[in-house]
C-alpha cells in the first residue's frame, strides 16, 4: 500500500512541476532564467528517498525501546546543543584560536553523528504518536469512511528547500512560489531577489519549517513542539489536497486558477488542526519531560514591545499606502519600519509586499489582519469536534462558503 501511494503521490508530483514552469509567458520565461540554476528538484529528491523508504517499510521495526519520550526528549535537547556548540566554533574561528577549534569541531562531529543515527527512531515514534492522535480524533482519511490511515503519516528530519514568494508591488498576494535548494548562502539568496525584483515584483526567499512532499520534508533544527505541529500540519496539506479545498489550492500554487483566498483558508486551516493536534500530542506525551518555555510563541521584551501588534498596524498602514496607489511610499514606510523593528530586537532581513503574502496566509497568526482567521476560529467554536470543523472546512470551494456556514 505505502509503495502504491509513493508512486501516485510521485506521478503527481510531476503533474505539479511540469504544470508550474510551463507557462510560456515573458514573464515567467524571464523568471525561469534567474531561477533556474537554484531551483530545488523535488523529482530528484522524490526519487531519491522513495527507495529509502520502500527498504526501511520492508525491514524489521525497531524493537521495543525502553524509554521511547526519552529518546525523543534527548534527540531535540542535543538540536539545541548542537546550535550552541555552532556558535561557540563560529566565536573561536574568528578569534584564530586553532588548536581549541580542533576539540570543538572534534565534539561538534560526535554530537551530530550520534543526533544522525536516532533520527529514523525519532521519526518512527513521532509518527505512530501522530497517527494515534488523528485516530483518537475520527480523523483517518479523506476519501471514506473506512477506519484506514491515509494518507500515511510519514515524514523526514531534514533541511527543507527555500522557497521564494513573489508578490505584486501593487498589492499583497502570493503570486508565485518556487521551491530553491536548501543550502543557498545569504549572498545568492539577496541576488535572486535584486534581479526578480527587476521584473517589477517583489520578492523573498524565505526558510520554511516543511513542506508537503511524500514523505514529507520536516526541517530538523527546531524544537520538539514546533517538530510535531509543522509534521502534522504538512500532512494535513496532504488530506486536503483530495478534498475540494485542497485541490483548488493545488490549482492556485500551479497557477491554474490563482485564489488568494483559498490558499489562506486552506494554510489557516491547516495551522489550525496541527496546533491543535501537536497540543493533544505534547501534553499526552512531552509536557512533563521538557523544560519550561520550549514554546514557539514569540518571548515578549522586558521593554512591554508587542512585536504583533506592531506587525499588524504595519500591515493596516501598507494596505492603505496601496489602496492610494503610493506603492513607493509603502515601501519606504516598510523599510523604515523594519530598522525601527531591529532597533527593538527584532531582525527582519526584508519586508515588503512578499513578506505580507507569504505570512499573510496564516490568518489564524498573531500578526495576520485577514478576517477569515477570525471566521474559522468562530466556526471551530462552533463545530463539535475536530474532525467536524476539518471537513466542514475542507469541502469548501470559496470564502463566501465560509461565509454561508457562519451565517
Amino acid at each position: 500500500m505505502k509503495i502504491i501511494l509513493n508512486l501516485l503521490l510521485l506521478i503527481g508530483l510531476l503533474v505539479f512541476l511540469v504544470s508550474q514552469f510551463f507557462t510560456g509567458s515573458s514573464f515567467d520565461n524571464q523568471l525561469d532564467s534567474i531561477v533556474k540554476p537554484y531551483v530545488f528538484s523535488l523529482v530528484g529528491w522524490e526519487l531519491g528517498v522513495i527507495p529509502q523508504e520502500i527498504r526501511l517499510s520492508l525491514s524489521n521495526q525497531p524493537g521495543n525501546i525502553d524509554d521511547e519520550i526519552g529518546l525523543v526528549t534527548e534527540y531535540f535537547q542535543s538540536i539545541e546543543q548542537i546550535k550552541a556548540l555552532q556558535t561557540s566554533i563560529d566565536a573561536t574561528r574568528a578569534g584564530q584560536e586553532k588548536d581549541e577549534l580542533a576539540t570543538l569541531e572534534i565534539e561538534l562531529s560526535k554530537m551530530q553523528a550520534r543526533q544522525a543515527a536516532s533520527e529514523s527512531t525519532v521519526e518512527m515514534i513521532l509518527e505512530r504518536q501522530i497517527r494515534e492522535t488523528l485516530t483518537e480524533q475520527g480523523i483517518f482519511n479523506p476519501l471514506a469512511r473506512l477506519k484506514i490511515n491515509f494518507p500515511p503519516v510519514n515524514f523526514k528530519l531534514a533541511k527543507p528547500p527555500h522557497i521564494l514568494i513573489i508578490s505584486p508591488r501593487d498589492r499583497i498576494e502570493s503570486s508565485r512560489q518556487i521551491t530553491l535548494e536548501s543550502d543557498l548562502s545569504l549572498d545568492e539568496m539577496e541576488n535572486i531577489e535584486a534581479a526578480v525584483d527587476e521584473l517589477g515584483v517583489s520578492s523573498l526567499v524565505v526558510e520554511i519549517g516543511g513542506i508537503a512532499t511524500y514523505p514529507t520534508f520536516v526541517t530538523n533544527d527546531m524544537n520538539l513542539r514546533a517538530t510535531i505541529d509543522t509534521a502534522v500540519e504538512e500532512w494535513v496539506h496532504q488530506y486536503l489536497s483530495f478534498k475540494p479545498l485542497g485541490f483548488l489550492y493545488l490549482l492556485d500554487l500551479t497557477h491554474l486558477r490563482q485564489d488568494y483566498e483559498i490558499a489562506t483558508i486552506n494554510e489557516t486551516l491547516a495551522g489550525m488542526v496541527s496546533k491543535e493536534i501537536g497540543r493533544l500530542i505534547y501534553q499526552k506525551y512531552y509536557a512533563s519531560r521538557e523544560e519550561a518555555g520550549s514554546g514557539t510563541e514569540i518571548p515578549t521584551h522586558e521593554s512591554g514591545f508587542d512585536f504583533n501588534r506592531e506587525m499588524r498596524e504595519i500591515r493596516q498602514q501598507v494596505d492603505l499606502y496601496l489602496a492610494q496607489g503610493e506603492i513607493e511610499r509603502a515601501e519606504q514606510f516598510m523599510e523604515a519600519k523594519r530598522q525601527y523593528l531591529a532597533s527593538q530586537g527584532y531582525y527582519l532581513r526584508k519586508l515588503n509586499q512578499a513578506y505580507f503574502a507569504f505570512h499573510g496566509t496564516y490568518a489564524d497568526s498573531p500578526t495576520s489582519v485577514d478576517p477569515i482567521g477570525r471566521e474559522l476560529k468562530e466556526l471551530r467554536g462552533q463545530s463539535a469536534s475536530l474532525k467536524d470543523f476539518l471537513n466542514r472546512v475542507a469541502a469548501m470551494t470559496s470564502r463566501q462558503a465560509l461565509k454561508t456556514s457562519l451565517e
